[in-house]
């Protein structure tokens, strides 16, 4: 989808995505000490630039889609904290190295040499001892979970995501994460995500993985 197609998506009063931060983002970051600047790359709506502006974050929140940065600056100003905004490509901007103490990346899919450019700016975005945090759709979904997109051209594992930091940090942490969704029946299921975080410095240990047994989608009339 391009910027147009996002800026109707997001058009009308209602949030598309929630307001609160996504889970795993927020228990990948919880720990943190805010310790001054972050970015969140496709921040959308802002829902998670806003709460890391709530925990003392100073953010800048970039996405392609204008009418998603109103709803974010919306939402700031309802919580009662401040966001600068950035109407971006991030196929096209380039941050200055060394800029940000944290770098979010949540729910970004582009093709594959375009994406590894905006994770490759990303890292070297984040000054030494920054945090770089990737959560996404696992290119194991469409097989094995539910929901997101479903052409493998947008989609990444987390060996990907790591491989391509590694260079430039160090993975704590590399792993196919399971979350609960419902299909257009209302069944449960899971989707599979991935997430990679990692801290901006020499590689001092391998990254931690999990293999799973992903289970099916299971009807509530069952």
């Amino acid at each position: 989808m391009d910027a147009a197609s996002w800026d109707e998506r997001y058009r009308g009063s209602e949030l598309v995505w929630k307001a609160e931060p996504n889970r795993f983002v927020a228990e990948a970051l919880a720990a943190l000490e805010p310790s001054g600047r972050a970015v969140d790359l496709a921040a959308g709506e802002g829902r998670n630039a806003v709460w890391l502006a709530e925990r003392g974050w100073e953010v800048d929140a970039v996405d392609f889609s204008a009418v998603a940065l109103d709803k974010a600056e919306t939402l700031a100003a309802d919580r009662g904290v401040r966001l600068h905004t950035v109407h971006a490509d991030l196929t096209l901007w380039a941050p200055a190295e060394a800029t940000y103490d944290l770098a979010l990346i949540a729910y970004l899919h582009l093709p594959w040499p375009d994406m590894a450019q905006v994770l490759t700016r990303a890292a070297t975005a984040v000054g030494k001892g920054g945090t770089l945090l990737l959560v996404g759709h696992d290119a194991a979904n469409p097989e094995h979970g539910h929901g997101g997109p479903q052409d493998p051209r947008v989609l990444y594992t987390t060996e990907q995501v790591a491989d391509l930091w590694r260079p430039h940090a160090a993975i704590l942490r590399a792993e196919t994460v399971m979350r609960q969704a419902s299909d257009a029946e209302g069944n449960s299921c899971t989707a599979l995500d991935a997430l990679v975080h990692a801290v901006r410095r020499s590689p001092r240990r391998r990254a931690r993985t999990l293999q799973r047994v992903w289970p099916p989608c299971t009807s509530r009339r069952a």
